[in-house]
C-alpha cells in the first residue's frame, strides 16, 4: 500500500499532519481544533477511527490543542515522552486531560505500530521536552523536524536518512529583526532553543541533502515574520548554488499555515 501524507495545518497558530495508507494512519501533533481535524480528514476520505496513534512533538499550544479530545473522547492512543505528557496536562489550552489514552515513548527507542516503525529523537527547543520523529514504512522513511533552534549532529543523522523531510523554516531574519515583536520575543525565536530561519534551513539542506531525498516540505512558517514565497525562494536559491535542481533532483513544497494541502501519495 502506498504511503500518504497530508498537512492539515502548519504554522505558528497550529500544526497537524497525517501519515498513513489506504487502511490506517497516524497524526503528528494536534494543534488545531477538533472540528477542523475531523472536517479535513473527512474531506480526504480518512475515517477518524482509522487513526491508530497521535504522536506529539512538544507541549506548546499550537501542537496539542486537540490532543486531549482525540485521546479521551475518540480513544486514539497519544504517544510522547513522559515529560511532554506532564507538560500537556498542565497546559491551559488542553481542557481535556490525557489519562486513559496516555502512552509513553522513549527517545531513540523504535516503536512498531502495525507497518510503521517510529523513532523519536531529541531536538533543541524551549518546550518542557522536545522531539522529532523518523517514521519508517515499507522501506520509505519520513522525518519530521518542526520547532527547533538549530540542527545538532545527532538530529542531522536522522534527517539524512529521510526520503521525505518535513523541516522548519519559521522566519526570515530581516523580517524578524525589523518587525514589531518586542525584543524578548525576537530573542526567544532566534536563539538556539527557538526556531530555524529560512537561511539556516537552506544551509542545512545544502550541506546535508542526499540522493535518496525526494521531497522537502517546509513547515511551521511564521505569519508575521515569513512568507511562503520568500521561504521557497531562499531554499531554492541556496540549493541551486550547490547544483541541486528543484523539481528534478528534489521536490520542494511550502506547507500552508492555516489550510490543508491535499494528499500526497508516495
Amino acid at each position: 500500500m502506498n504511503l500518504r501524507f497530508l498537512s492539515l495545518a502548519s504554522g505558528s497558530s497550529g500544526n497537524c499532519y497525517y501519515l498513513g495508507n489506504s487502511r490506517y494512519g497516524i497524526l503528528i501533533d494536534a494543534g488545531i481544533g477538533i472540528r477542523s481535524i475531523k472536517k479535513t480528514l473527512k474531506e480526504n476520505n480518512i475515517p477518524l477511527e482509522s487513526i491508530i496513534g497521535l504522536f506529539i512533538t512538544h507541549d506548546h499550544a499550537d501542537h496539542i490543542k486537540a490532543a486531549g479530545c482525540l485521546g479521551e473522547k475518540y480513544h486514539i492512543p497519544v504517544y510522547s515522552t513522559e515529560k511532554i505528557h506532564v507538560g500537556m496536562n498542565r497546559s491551559y489550552c488542553m481542557t481535556e486531560k490525557i489519562v486513559s489514552s496516555k502512552h509513553v515513548i522513549e527517545k531513540e527507542k523504535p516503536l512498531k505500530l502495525q507497518d510503521f516503525v517510529i523513532t523519536s529523537f531529541e531536538v533543541p527547543h524551549d518546550g518542557i521536552d522536545n522531539i522529532g520523529y523518523l517514521i519508517e514504512y515499507n522501506n520509505q522513511k519520513f522525518a519530521f523536524a518542526t520547532d527547533l533552534g538549530y540542527i545538532p549532529e545527532h538530529v542531522a543523522n536522522y534527517l539524512r536518512q529521510a526520503d521525505y523531510l518535513v523541516i522548519e523554516a519559521n522566519y526570515d531574519e530581516e523580517m524578524l529583526r525589523h518587525g514589531s515583536y518586542p525584543y524578548h520575543l525576537k530573542y526567544r525565536i532566534a536563539n538556539k532553543n527557538g526556531h530555524m530561519n529560512n537561511a539556516e534551513t537552506a544551509d542545512f539542506l545544502a550541506h546535508n541533502i542526499t540522493s535518496q531525498l525526494k521531497y522537502i516540505f517546509l513547515c511551521h512558517l511564521s505569519k508575521e515574520n515569513n512568507h511562503p514565497d520568500l521561504a521557497y525562494k531562499t531554499i531554492e536559491h541556496r540549493l541551486t548554488q550547490e547544483g541541486i535542481r528543484i523539481g528534478e533532483d528534489v521536490q520542494l513544497i511550502t506547507l500552508k499555515r492555516n489550510h490543508p494541502t491535499g494528499i500526497y501519495v508516495f
